[in-house]
């Protein structure tokens, strides 16, 4: 398993299995701030990295849907070694960084936002985040549980040319069973027990059950023309939804990177946390309810991502775009 995903994310020289993507994160950032010997983690506005402590700060997802910005149970002395900035602003980690010289163990993000709704990166945004951290020898941390695997073999990583020093593997790499990944340079992996003093254990870490489904999975990603395939079907999906959108009358804007979309009912382009707050969301609750009623089951929330897959087939989509024309016409 380790083998065949090293082949696909050189970068991760070394990892670990775990058992969920909220436990990838959790343990990278451990070893980032133990191979840095600093504290701050710096973070962006709208990602969701898992639960843990120290990343339930401004984020999105559950958070973003129902208002709720952090967590009751969350120290604040330890929030308070969470620096946040918004999404595809570079100038704003230029200035935490600069704020805090020598103090930030690493950059968390999601190369693709995918929990305020799916919002790419901007030309330039993640190289820059690469040429920012490095010169500041703080460690640069990609949250790949949702774009690992679906935006391509490699992950966004080999799809925008940026390698991190950390990347963070969910359910995915299990074909949706219980499991995840952190892994990155033998320099910074080494670190972790029992070779170094970064400890981390799980008994289910890499159950049998969970690797061989996520071989069996990957094998399957790993044939030739899959990808181009996911691609076509979200860019089938896309048209179809603004085709809808446009009859009806109804703004919306559509992010998409291959197989991930995210219908934002919005009249200004969505490119973080706070213009993807000012979408309409009981639109998108009228929405939901009527392609629920037309018999399309999407997330609740219109900061979730919408996934095609390899298993969705002509029917499936015809049925879908059905389905939203009527949708669009209540959600007027």
């Amino acid at each position: 398993m380790a083998e065949l995903i090293q082949r696909a994310v050189p970068g991760m020289e070394m990892m670990r299995l775990v058992s969920s993507g909220t436990e990838a994160a959790m343990s990278a950032l451990r070893v980032a701030r133990g191979a840095t010997g600093r504290d701050f983690i710096l973070k962006f506005e709208g990602c969701y990295h898992g639960h843990a402590d120290s990343l339930l700060v401004k984020a999105g997802s559950g958070g973003a849907t129902f208002g709720v910005p952090d967590s009751l149970g969350v120290p604040p002395a330890l929030a308070a070694l969470t620096l946040t900035v918004p999404f595809n602003d570079l100038d704003a980690v230029r200035g935490q960084l600069e704020a805090h010289p020598g103090q930030v163990a690493a950059v968390i993000v999601e190369p693709v936002a995918g929990n305020m709704g799916v919002v790419p990166p901007a030309l330039g945004f993640l190289a820059g985040l690469r040429e920012l951290t490095a010169r500041h020898g703080s460690l640069l941390i990609f949250d790949e549980v949702i774009t690992g695997f679906r935006v391509g073999w490699g992950g966004a990583q080999a799809l925008y040319g940026v390698r991190p020093d950390l990347t963070c593997l969910g359910k995915i790499i299990g074909g949706g069973l219980p499991v995840g990944a952190y892994g990155g340079s033998r320099a910074v992996m080494e670190r972790v027990s029992p070779l170094g003093g970064v400890y981390q254990a799980g008994t289910l870490s890499g159950n049998p059950l969970a690797v061989a489904a996520g071989l069996a999975t990957l094998r399957a990603l790993e044939r030739p023309g899959v990808y181009e395939r996911l691609e076509a079907l979200g860019a089938r999906v896309e048209r179809d939804v603004t085709e809808a959108a446009a009859a009806a009358g109804v703004p919306v804007r559509i992010n998409r990177v291959g197989s991930m979309l995210t219908v934002f009912f919005a009249d200004a382009p969505v490119t973080d946390y706070a213009s993807a707050k000012r979408a309409d969301t009981a639109r998108y609750a009228r929405y939901f309810h009527a392609m629920r009623e037309g018999g399309v089951f999407l997330a609740p929330s219109q900061f979730e991502a919408v996934f095609v897959s390899l298993a969705h087939g002509e029917d499936d989509l015809a049925a879908a775009a059905r389905a939203c024309r009527g949708a669009m016409e209540k959600a007027r």
